[in-house]
């Protein structure tokens, strides 16, 4: 079971498909500097002329990409080197955390997911973090509607 979840701008719409997100250093005009997700620069300029990138300290949306230095990547000689995979215990631990924080913080809106996310993205609705459950069609419109969201995976809550 999995629930769909929207925390603010974070993308992986359906299960099994892997996005590669961009990250850029943003500016508003009034000089607070923040960070944001993005699929692509083409994602940024048009959800910024739509007036749907907005600053978080002050709400202006007036937001360009600020400059910012490359990161370059290291390479390790991994040819002594197998990746250890996570023990499962410590993947479902994760998940359990996970849930918790996603409950404590979050409003369940269940099967309004899609129609409520869609409200938040056009700003028809309170900005909030929500989850909530979603078909893979409605996950797949909103996706294409360039709605930020993440699907996880829901295991049960932990015995402790």
């Amino acid at each position: 079971m999995a629930k769909t979840i929207l925390l603010g701008g974070t993308h992986r719409p359906l299960k099994g498909y892997v996005s590669k997100m961009i990250l850029f250093k943003l500016k508003c005009d009034g000089d607070h500097e923040f960070e944001g997700w993005f699929r692509d620069g083409a994602t940024f300029d048009r959800q910024s002329a739509r007036g749907q990138v907005s600053c978080p300290q002050c709400g202006s949306s007036t937001v360009d990409k600020a400059p910012m230095a490359p990161r370059p990547l290291r390479t390790l000689d991994t040819s002594s080197v197998e990746p250890t995979p996570p023990r499962v215990e410590e993947v479902r631990r994760a998940l359990q955390v996970l849930r918790r924080h996603v409950e404590t913080n979050c409003e369940n809106v269940g099967s309004q997911f899609a129609a409520e996310a869609r409200a938040i993205h056009n700003g028809t609705s309170k900005t909030r973090g929500i989850y909530g459950d979603s078909t893979p069609e409605e996950s797949r419109a909103l996706a294409e509607d360039g709605i930020d969201f993440q699907t996880i995976p829901w295991v049960p809550p932990s015995d402790a």
